[in-house]
């Protein structure tokens, strides 16, 4: 079969021909509808060869869907031919976090040598995949495969990462969103949905603005050096209750502090890097720092049935696997806008 690999350390990604796979004992194959092209790869492709926790070559895409091709021995509840949403951060199964579905925290993961697909294990960029156990899939029901796929990152990091600020995003309250890319301008519906908060859109392209605005953002702001203070001046000097960041790059990570509130929350979450000082003085009063990582399952069941309810849809670029390529060299250059997804058996 075809697949996307990363097989050199600092070489781009490419289309390569593997062996088909066949699933073991407990595990499932899916046929690949389609699978999603995240900042992450990018920034996993620019580590040097010290810094990768995996051996290469590696499948990526940690974004899938499909339909259930062959079960592996002892595979039930599931059906030849349904379709699949893949939730991506692997875990154990059985510690006290994976116990209450929060598989995104497990405690033995990297102690077992369990990783994602597509960030450790083979991933959806492929004709087939493997998951390891059926937990790790949700049912699609008559969801577009292309427009759920990237609700299984770009849509339930910002989930995960909204609903544990929901006590402060009352009304009345502000949120401001540092980039609106593939993750924020999923963040903007998902605040618009859940809450009645003002929302705040940062960005530093035009085009990402204008899909700030198109999806539900209030006011937008050109994000640069004086970013904070126009969300401040929006705000009469208060800056916002909550400021997810989507970059997590030095300077935005730096203009989310700048931005919060007293008693606010800043939640980091874009792998660029940056790192926001916390102590008494260096931000205001009892506010609250946190860089979460991907999401709950149930959470991921809770993303699904936000887009059945036409809560929340994703600006997809779709490409062929052959494309995939192509695709994430318009994602590193800013070109996407939304999120690219590859169709590897369209």
């Amino acid at each position: 079969m075809k697949a996307v690999q990363y097989r050199t350390v600092g070489a781009a990604p490419e289309v390569v021909t593997v062996p088909d796979p066949e699933p073991g004992p407990g595990q499932v194959m899916l046929k690949v509808t389609a699978a999603g092209v995240c900042h992450s790869d990018i920034a996993v492709m620019s580590w040097p060869a010290e810094q990768i926790p995996f051996p290469l070559p590696l499948t990526l895409g940690h974004e899938g869907v499909g339909t259930v091709a062959a079960l592996g021995d002892g595979v039930s509840g599931l059906t030849v031919g349904e379709s699949v949403a893949v939730y991506g951060p692997w875990g154990c199964g059985t510690c006290v976090k994976c116990a209450e579905g929060k598989e995104n925290y497990c405690l033995r993961a990297k102690e077992l040598g369990i990783a994602p697909p597509g960030l450790g294990a083979p991933g959806a960029m492929a004709e087939y995949m493997i998951v390891d156990d059926p937990r790790h899939l949700v049912p699609l029901g008559d969801l577009d495969p292309v427009q759920a796929v990237p609700l299984t990152d770009a849509g339930l990091t910002p989930y995960h990462a909204i609903k544990r600020s929901l006590p402060k995003l009352v009304p009345g309250a502000t949120a401001v969103v540092i980039g609106t890319g593939g993750l924020g301008h999923v963040a903007i519906q998902l605040l618009r949905a859940m809450t009645a908060v003002r929302v705040i859109a940062l960005d530093v392209a035009e085009d990402k603005l204008a899909l700030a605005r198109a999806v539900g953002a209030h006011e937008t702001v050109l994000s640069d050096k004086d970013a904070a203070a126009k969300v401040r001046e929006l705000t009469g000097g208060i800056g916002a209750q909550v400021v997810l960041d989507f970059v997590g790059a030095p300077p935005t990570v730096a203009t989310a502090g700048a931005a919060a509130a007293i008693d606010s929350d800043v939640t980091i979450v874009g792998l660029g890097g940056g790192a926001l000082p916390v102590g008494f003085g260096s931000l205001p009063y009892n506010t609250t720092v946190t860089s979460p990582y991907w999401g709950s399952r149930s959470e991921l069941a809770e993303v699904l049935d936000l887009a059945r309810a036409g809560a929340v849809e994703v600006h997809v670029e779709t490409y062929s696997l052959d494309e995939a390529p192509l695709a994430y060299e318009r994602l590193h250059h800013g070109k996407i806008n939304g999120r690219a997804v590859i169709l590897p058996n369209g």
